[in-house]
């Protein structure tokens, strides 16, 4: 198994994970075109998705979802909350997800894992294939009992680092966005992704992707320097780009 990365950050996220046989998309928030520029980066096409598997509806995860799946006849999963939005739930190839409940997706076991986030039903998503297990954690404000249980036994971990505490109280962003963004339904800092680290089996994971960084209210080098200490080693940590992701990384 093996994933990359198309973009992360509040202008637009999506993931790719592939297997021998299969390649799933989680989230698409950019345009068809976009979408197609960036797939063509890592050396894929739409027409290669077995599917696409969504977190939740804000627009940066979401936006592109339908027009690609409509233009590819791509199926679509996602939990009943998050197909509120828009005509998801009139699209003829949409599937549910239920939240704590695995669900085999084109041979990868997927468990869509319940977070705390401020939209209608969200979900972070593990996915196992051959003993190997890929986390993606982004897109809550806090850290629950139950994520960190189903985080723990990763072999590589797609990690929010959203902002740095102090850039986000000392930045331009009016006060309510700062509490919807430093709150327990809001993204977590680096200081929250260090602590989530500190109780998962370290020595197991091969990569560790810093993720959904602010462009206002955070830095790879702060991020870094609150995650090292955390890490059995620092080789394994990488920082995910709003413009050109990361490329394909291999899970041995």
């Amino acid at each position: 198994m093996r994933f990359a990365s198309l973009g992360s950050g509040s202008k637009g996220n999506a993931t790719l994970v592939e297997t021998e046989q299969s390649c799933l998309l989680i989230d698409c928030g950019f345009t068809i075109k976009e979408t197609e520029r960036r797939l063509a980066r890592l050396g894929r096409r739409a027409d290669d998705l077995s599917a696409i598997l969504v977190t939740h509806e804000h627009s940066d995860h979401i936006k592109g979802v339908l027009p690609l799946a409509r233009k590819y006849g791509i199926p679509v999963f996602s939990s009943f909350g998050t197909a509120d939005y828009g005509e998801m739930r009139k699209f003829a190839h949409w599937q549910p997800l239920r939240l704590g409940r695995h669900i085999d997706i084109a041979g990868i076991d997927v468990l869509p894992v319940a977070v705390p986030h401020d939209a209608r039903e969200p979900c972070q998503f593990v996915l196992c294939h051959r003993k190997k297990t890929f986390g993606l954690l982004t897109d809550l404000g806090s850290i629950t009992p139950f994520v960190r249980e189903q985080y723990g036994h990763c072999d590589a971990l797609l990690l929010e680092c959203n902002h740095d505490v102090p850039m986000l109280q000392q930045g331009p962003y009016p006060a309510s966005l700062k509490r919807r963004v430093g709150g327990d339904w809001g993204h977590l800092n680096n200081e929250q992704a260090a602590d989530l680290l500190n109780s998962v089996t370290v020595e197991r994971l091969q990569h560790v992707v810093m993720a959904h960084l602010s462009e206002q209210n955070n830095t790879p080098d702060l991020a870094r320097a609150a995650v090292v200490p955390s890490l059995a080693s620092s080789e394994a940590l990488l920082s995910a780009d709003q413009e050109a992701g990361f490329g394909w990384l291999d899970i041995a």
